[in-house]
């Protein structure tokens, strides 16, 4: 569920203290996409919002999220947006990010 070399990766290019920060940022930017996500009913504003989401994903190491979210961009983008299983991907965000803050500490150590 969560690419954990792709996450010291980041950490080690960024730095801790701006890893620190891109996971805050991200954090605000899901809840933020959760809840728009929720009550989306354009099938334009639904694929960029899960093209955004999957980039971050892949950027902070969420793969399984991210290809939640490419399966459900590349739906919406053509006409089957009816067809993007939003549940999954809500409950995918919620797990992932549970996954990491639960085990980052441990993860990231050393």
């Amino acid at each position: 569920m969560i690419d954990w070399p792709r996450v010291i990766e980041l950490r080690d290019e960024v730095g801790t203290d701006d890893f620190a920060e891109v996971v805050d940022l991200f954090l605000e930017e899901v809840e933020e996409l959760s809840g728009r996500l929720q009550v989306t009913a354009n099938a334009e504003r639904l694929a960029a919002d899960l093209h955004f989401l999957k980039g971050s994903a892949l950027n902070l190491g969420f793969a399984h999220l991210a290809a939640l979210c490419q399966h459900g961009e590349q739906a919406a983008r053509t006409g089957r947006a009816q067809d993007v299983d939003l549940g999954q991907i809500l409950r995918a965000i919620d797990q992932s990010t549970a996954l990491f803050l639960g085990e980052r500490t441990q993860r990231l150590a050393g």
